[in-house]
């Protein structure tokens, strides 16, 4: 894994309600009524992170087969403690990108969650910083 700065599109998608991940409708494994498929057109749009001092980032890299997966993320021994992005098809050097952009995560180690399963575990984020991970031909 490397650190460095670089921007991407984001999509947050942070919701007050408790829910099952990796069951029920839409691609993400879960759809809201009225909402459209946020996951299903491409994210040309920039990324800004704020990130500083303790505060870093991470910017998960896929194949295109997880566009719409929802990953998840907790601190390292919080793994109840857990919040959410979708997998994107963004574009980075004009060339299609698949990635889920975590911000605001403070310095430390994390584990990274599909369908409530640990895919990855002491994954680090120095503050100040975007830590990259390639999951790119993995099959979760």
């Amino acid at each position: 894994m490397m650190s460095r700065a670089r921007t991407a599109p984001e999509h947050v998608h942070d919701h007050g309600h408790d829910h099952s991940h990796g069951r029920g409708g839409g691609a993400g494994g879960h759809s809201h009524a009225g909402e459209e498929n946020h996951a299903a057109r491409r994210h040309p749009e920039h990324v800004v992170l704020d990130i500083g001092g303790e505060i870093g980032a991470l910017i998960l890299h896929t194949d295109a087969e997880m566009v719409g997966v929802e990953v998840e993320v907790s601190a390292t021994g919080e793994d109840e403690k857990r919040t959410h992005k979708d997998v994107l098809e963004r574009e980075i050097n004009g060339r299609p990108a698949y990635t889920a952009v975590f911000d605001q995560l403070r310095e430390g180690t994390y584990t990274l969650w599909v369908n409530d399963r640990a895919r990855a575990r002491e994954v680090r984020v120095r503050g100040a910083c975007v830590a990259e991970l390639d999951w790119g031909g993995e099959r979760p």
